[in-house]
């Protein structure tokens, strides 16, 4: 495993800092934003533009990789980004930092396109899960370490903004350099949405849901810090405090997932999120309660997200699964786009705490809508469904695709070993019983 991990240790590097460099322009907007007095409605569309960026580079990067190659595209998006970064507090206007976020958004993605096809080239079917599982850890710690960094500057000035494009034109100097062969990327055509519906239902609506949730958490959770008057360093905390909880509860959810009805954990997850925006809305500006409402809020987010996605493949074919991934993946994206819209005009229109009704009304959509859907559809035994992968919703087609190639690849070792065990057991049963059909000689 060290060897395998040896191959990709420049990969994941750049990673960790991109996402530290990353991690901390999505913080950035809500305090700059504030201290230039933008609106929460304004604010949320400066949000938003991010993921329709996201969504456009999903689609369109490998198409440019494939004209011009895999470096120059991955080298060429990280300057764009890099230059992004660093001009938000040239053009403190909302319609120019929209502009930046649909650029960023569209890097970004393209560079998980990229960063994800050298990672699945380096994998094997044995390293795969191992090796992904290690991608999203350090897409996670990448965003937590940035909220750390941020106490260290002055959000009012172009510091902190300048500190998060020197991580991120730093990041490729690992992956560029490294021997590495750059590999073909192939991403499937995404499966239509009213495919995907008839094929899962739970699964289509409870990823249009839960981008609305991913999008206003982290695009919108630093707004409302700054409007109901946190510190940075609170703002910063609060953050952290989002993606520690699914950094802790993605793997028990995990392993949950492949034990019981996955819409049943869909339900109580939902619940949970829920009960901790209650909490969120209840605590009128407590600080340890509000940290407490974000880990559980955020810790459940994070794997209702691989849930949904592998409960999606249990109904599905192995052929239908890459388009079903791209789907889900552009489903998700619009979401985002929404939630954090609809999020930044109820602020505006009631209070800063309409933060936490919008986030725990939807968690009660998931839960209602995954409640009646096991009153439609009989579950599926847990024997015969796939392997349950944390991937994070940060990650593009090509992570997703090969997640639910490993987890079908898992199911059916699993079946193979459970066959053979089972056959090995009858071969001995019918041994044992040849031995005792046998005459014994006479003393």
């Amino acid at each position: 495993m060290i060897q395998v991990f040896a191959g990709v240790w420049a990969l994941l590097l750049g990673i960790v800092l991109i996402m530290l460099g990353n991690g901390m322009h999505f913080t950035l907007i809500g305090l700059r934003g504030g201290i230039e007095n933008f609106s929460a409605a304004e604010l949320a569309i400066v949000t938003s533009g991010y993921f329709v960026g996201f969504l456009s580079g999903a689609r369109y990067t490998p198409l440019l990789i494939r004209r011009v190659g895999h470096v120059r595209v991955f080298a060429a998006l990280g300057s764009f980004m890099s230059a992004g970064l660093i001009s938000f507090p040239l053009l403190p206007e909302p319609w120019a930092w929209t502009i930046l976020r649909l650029l960023i958004g569209f890097c970004m993605s393209g560079i998980y396109v990229a960063a994800e096809s050298w990672l699945n080239n380096a994998a094997t079917n044995e390293t795969r899960g191992k090796l992904l599982s290690a991608y999203m850890i350090a897409q996670t710690l990448g965003i937590i370490g940035a909220q750390g960094i941020l106490t260290l500057g002055d959000a009012g000035t172009a510091v902190l903004f300048i500190g998060a494009s020197i991580l991120v034109s730093i990041s490729f100097a690992p992956i560029l350099l490294s021997v590495a062969p750059a590999p073909v990327v192939e991403v499937t055509r995404p499966m239509g949405l009213r495919a995907l519906f008839a094929g899962s239902p739970l699964g289509t609506v409870g990823i249009f849901l839960l981008g609305t949730v991913y999008a206003t958490q982290s695009g919108m959770g630093a707004v409302f810090g700054t409007q109901i008057g946190m510190t940075a360093s609170q703002i910063a905390l609060f953050i952290a405090m989002l993606f520690a909880g699914a950094l802790v509860l993605q793997y028990p959810i995990g392993w949950l997932s492949d034990q019981v009805d996955r819409r049943k954990l869909v339900f109580a997850s939902a619940c949970v999120g829920a009960a901790a925006c209650a909490l969120g809305y209840a605590t009128g500006g407590a600080l340890g309660p509000l940290m407490a409402a974000a880990f559980l809020a955020g810790g459940v987010t994070t794997p209702l997200y691989a849930l949904l996605l592998a409960y999606t493949n249990d109904y599905l074919s192995t052929e239908d699964m890459p388009a079903a991934s791209g789907g889900l993946v552009f489903t998700f994206g619009l979401g985002a786009i929404v939630g954090p819209l609809a999020t930044g005009w109820a602020m505006q229109a009631l209070d800063p705490f309409a933060f936490w009704l919008v986030l725990g009304a939807t968690f009660v959509a998931i839960a209602v809508y995954a409640l009646y859907r096991m009153t439609q559809r009989a579950i599926v035994p847990v024997d015969e469904t796939q392997s349950y992968l944390g991937v994070v919703p940060t990650a593009s087609p090509v992570a997703v695709e090969a997640a639910s190639a490993w987890a079908v690849e898992q199911a059916e070792a699993e079946s193979r070993q459970e066959t053979e065990e089972s056959e090995g057991e009858i071969e001995k049963a019918e041994a044992e019983r040849k031995r005792e059909a046998e005459p014994h000689p006479q003393k």
